[in-house]
């Protein structure tokens, strides 16, 4: 289970990012079109470090959101 951030972008797309998979975002016309593609692309960057042998990641769920 990985958490991902998703919030609108300046360009008025949708954007999900996966922060404990540095570099792994997806963006969509809407926000289920952004989490559709976060949920494929972390399985992806997982399945890509498997086939490479390297080391995932960990999820730590320690996400903060403060409003300022």
């Amino acid at each position: 289970m990985r958490q991902a951030v998703v919030f609108r972008g300046e360009d008025g797309q949708w954007v999900a990012e996966c922060l404990s998979l540095p570099g792994c975002v997806s963006q969509g016309q809407t926000r289920e079109a952004a989490v559709s593609g976060i949920r494929e692309a972390i399985r992806l960057y997982v399945a890509v470090l498997e086939e490479d042998q390297l080391p995932v990641p960990e999820e730590q769920f320690d996400t903060l959101l403060v409003a300022v």
